[in-house]
């Protein structure tokens, strides 16, 4: 039975990127060597190419190799697999050897012939698989890093979940039941809001939304929120029209940050204020402006970094480095941006 991809182990060498990084480092190898102050002089221009040519043919036949042989490795014990994998670059590289020699011998270079032929040999097991078991150990350290940041951008998740739901929920029932009677049409609409709203955070961890949506449930929380705060909530959408509505983004990335400005700020203000949101295509990236009038902070305010440090590694294993979210507060104005690379 093959074994399953949430457990496999083994780094992945059938992806172009990684296909790409296996050439770099061979490339990086041979340079090295190029440059070593204890050759008596420099390569020749030839020989910088065929060293390169060898290395590249060796690095991806290895690659080649590790690809075809990684499911069967990840059923291997972890101790196993190393030592199998790293066997396979010796491998290839004394066949790889063997045959450049072959070569050598019938076109009469004189190269790799008599006992320069096997040392020739040697150094290129030895190198491969010295190079090849530090690859190795580089990608699968990676390859565990990327999903541990994963597992915790996950982990957050759940983590805002939970918190959206027991105190947003509750004033929102009370605002509702008072709505019920002098106003149905309203608390029905409210209902709808509410009911869209926690669809989405149940879905949080899972598939993709859009610039579109995420503005859409935006709208709809701050709807709720000023049923409930009336004329202290003051809302200003300025949406450029060129905006990427069609954008993809991890789910539940806006209406946590409204949630702070309204929690964080306007509702801890007397006399309220105004939530203003813009968004617009700058130089090849979405920027996104989210400020209102809010207290100084306090190291009590918990709730608002775990939301903005969930949604900051949520963008930054979706988008990579590109992505950005900042906030500052000044003279009593809090902002968070919001920088995303466009497609």
């Amino acid at each position: 039975m093959a074994a399953d991809a949430s457990h496999a182990w083994f780094p992945d060498f059938c992806r172009l990127p990684r296909l790409a990084a296996v050439c770099g480092i061979a490339e990086l190898v041979v340079l090295v060597i190029s440059l070593s102050p204890l050759r008596d002089q420099p390569w020749q221009l030839e020989e910088f190419v065929a060293a390169s040519a060898f290395a590249l043919w060796i690095a991806l036949s290895t690659a080649l190799a590790l690809c075809k042989a990684r499911p069967w490795i990840n059923r291997l014990p972890m101790p196993v697999g190393i030592l199998v994998a790293s066997v396979v670059p010796v491998v290839v590289a004394v066949l790889g050897a063997g045959l450049m020699r072959e070569l050598d011998r019938g076109l009469l270079l004189g190269y790799t012939q008599g006992a320069g032929g096997l040392r020739f040999v040697l150094s290129a097991a030895v190198l491969a698989g010295l190079i090849g078991t530090m690859t190795i150990r580089y990608f699968y350290v990676n390859d565990q890093w990327q999903a541990q940041v994963l597992a915790h951008a996950k982990a957050e998740v759940d983590a805002l979940q939970a918190r959206i739901r027991p105190h947003f929920l509750f004033n929102s029932m009370n605002t509702i039941a008072a709505l019920v009677r002098r106003d149905p049409v309203t608390a029905e609409r409210a209902v709808e809001d509410l009911s869209e709203l926690f669809r989405a955070a149940l879905g949080a961890g899972q598939g993709e939304s859009s610039l579109a949506e995420e503005i859409h449930l935006g709208e709809r929380y701050l709807a709720i929120e000023a049923l409930r705060l009336r004329e202290r909530l003051v809302v200003d959408w300025q949406l450029a029209a060129d905006l990427p509505r069609d954008l993809r983004l991890p789910r539940l990335t806006l209406q946590p940050l409204l949630e702070n400005a309204v929690l964080h700020g306007i509702s801890r203000l007397p006399k309220g204020g105004t939530i203003s949101i813009s968004a617009r295509v700058e130089a090849g990236m979405l920027r996104v402006h989210i400020g209102n009038p809010a207290l100084p902070p306090t190291p009590a305010d918990i709730g608002n970094g775990h939301a903005q440090e969930s949604i900051a590694l949520r963008l930054a294993h979706f988008f990579g480095s590109g992505a950005r979210l900042t906030h500052v507060w000044r003279d009593g104005y809090y902002l968070s941006e919001m920088l995303l690379p466009l497609p």
